[in-house]
């Protein structure tokens, strides 16, 4: 955790300890039962970490100093506007006060990740790793794509699926389920990982990138894809070429490289980029991972050009697991 010197380091240059760093890494707990123990808290106090009621870990306090919660809300989205969901929510977690020093927390998760990983990467003799991050909700055609393609060119693929702190959409065992049953299925065995990554209100806005970077590279990955149009790229046009937010990350030993869109062409009959198809827009259709999943909440099967049928089915059979439930007397009635 940082201290105030180390925050403002972070603000001002954009680094930390040489390295590209999106904003300060600080806790910052809310309510009035926490600020008046870190303002009541002596340098070398002990104070517990508490979840759910839980006892996770403790900190010896070495310093607490006041933040503005909503400079927090600007560094982590890009803007403190309430109206913003993932703002509102944050800017109910933030206090006015942080604390920094040696603390210990249960890492078993991490750790066990860090042991899988290796041990693949030993496995398959891997020279490069790739990462991907997805939240798979639900898992498309172009998601299959960009899995594959990362395959051609490496060793061992990580799939880092986001396990938010959030519980809308589809459930992450369930993700993960139709994950596993594609990689298992349809993918070359021993070639690709699939990780859970505890992600929080931190992953988010315009730093996105920069923490999927941060952690690839902490988890031995050697390569980032990701698609053009994950959040927080920041894609502009710079003297004749391309730019994103990637071309200025510093000290981060990770090459990052940003797949084109993916579409369904009805004249290329296929799966292309929007990059080589010669055809309009009108003639594509998108993989909107947001109005898929409303046609599934629907009970509808997407057409087989968008999501597996396999895959369809599973998720269906588990949003509504219940519809077969008078077949055998409709049936009979018929």
């Amino acid at each position: 955790l940082m201290n105030a010197e180390q925050s403002a380091e972070v603000l001002k240059t954009g680094m930390y300890n040489g390295i590209t760093f999106p904003f300060p890494l600080i806790l910052s707990p809310n309510g009035k039962t926490n600020e008046n123990i870190l303002l009541s808290a002596e340098r070398g106090e002990y104070l517990n970490l508490i979840c759910d009621n839980e006892i996770v870990g403790e900190l010896c306090v070495d310093e607490v100093f006041p933040i503005d919660p909503t400079e927090r809300l600007r560094q982590i989205y890009g803007t403190a506007d309430l109206t913003h969901p993932g703002v509102s929510a944050t800017h109910k977690r933030l206090g006015n006060h942080a604390v920094c020093g040696e603390y210990t927390i249960d890492t078993s998760a991490i750790e066990a990740i860090h042991t899988q990983i290796k041990e693949a990467q030993e496995h398959t003799l891997s020279k490069q790793t790739t990462a991907i991050f997805m939240a798979a909700n639900p898992l498309h055609r172009a998601h299959e794509r960009l899995i594959r393609q990362s395959l051609e060119n490496s060793d061992l693929v990580v799939i880092f699926l986001l396990k938010p702190y959030n519980t809308k959409d589809l459930d992450y065992d369930l993700r993960y389920e139709v994950l596993d049953f594609f990689v298992k299925n349809y993918l070359p065995h021993g070639r690709v990982l699939i990780a859970p990554l505890e992600s929080s209100y931190l992953f988010a806005g315009n730093n996105e990138v920069i923490l999927d970077a941060i952690v690839a590279k902490n988890y031995g990955c050697h390569r980032l894809k990701i698609g053009q149009n994950h959040a927080g790229i920041g894609m502009y046009y710079d003297q004749n070429t391309n730019k994103t937010i990637a071309d200025h990350l510093i000290g981060l030993d990770i090459d990052i490289s940003i797949v084109s869109e993916y579409v369904y062409c009805n004249l290329c009959k296929t799966l292309v980029s929007v990059q080589t198809c010669p055809h309009g827009h009108h003639h594509h259709i998108s993989y909107n991972a947001e109005s898929i999943l409303e046609l599934m909440k629907q009970g509808l099967l997407p057409p087989a050009v968008l999501v597996r049928k396999e895959i369809s089915a599973m998720i269906v059979s588990s949003l509504y697991p219940h519809r077969f439930k008078n077949l055998a007397k409709l049936y009979y009635n018929i």
